[in-house]
């Protein structure tokens, strides 16, 4: 009869979380330190990557084995700066786990959550309607597919706040500073 260290050592539960970069999947990242801090977990930070042209090209004209590589190592790279700016050399205060996985964001992270106990962690991304009918948010993927429960946590108030500026300076809207600064004081309902 054989035994496994594994069967007898009980796992710890991880938080899995999406990192891109961009300022939604920053927030989702905070937010998953905080929850592996609460529930005392691993945190397994996820860089999706892929070659140009996708997976279905790929199956067709499969990349030269050095392009592989250079992609996976640059997400990887991506992915441990990320980290690094954000928490410096004290770190989150919990384990981490990096890992670059090819192919669309939502997969990935659908594939590296694979237990029911784990938790994952995505940023929900802006809401507007060409983002409904054109993108397909990892979100949405994420929470139709993953088999542990989902965390889509919103974009933070600072990030609603320059999306706003953003839309002014596009359609040459007149912008009130006043209002922003009075939406983002200390003690109001939407203050940072």
């Amino acid at each position: 009869m054989t035994h496994s260290a594994s069967a007898s050592v009980p796992r710890r539960p991880r938080v899995v979380v999406g990192v891109s970069g961009s300022s939604g999947s920053i927030t989702a990242l905070r937010r998953a330190v905080q929850e592996a801090r609460r529930i005392d977990a691993e945190l397994w930070a996820v860089s999706a990557w892929d070659v140009p042209g996708g997976t279905i090209t790929a199956e067709d004209n499969p990349a030269p084995p050095l392009l592989v590589e250079q992609r996976e190592r640059r997400a990887f790279l991506e992915l441990f700066d990320v980290i690094d700016r954000l928490f410096g050399d004290d770190g989150p205060g919990v384990p981490v786990h990096l890992v670059a996985g090819r192919g669309s964001a939502g997969r990935v992270l659908v594939q590296v959550a694979d237990r029911e106990s784990d938790v994952l962690v995505v940023g929900a991304g802006r809401r507007g309607r060409v983002r409904r009918v054109f993108g397909r948010p990892v979100s949405r993927y994420c929470l139709a597919h993953a088999v542990c429960p989902v965390l889509a946590v919103p974009p933070s108030a600072l990030e609603a706040a320059l999306a706003a500026a953003r839309r002014h300076r596009i359609w040459r809207l007149r912008l009130d500073v006043g209002r922003l600064k009075a939406a983002n004081a200390p003690g109001s309902e939407h203050s940072l």
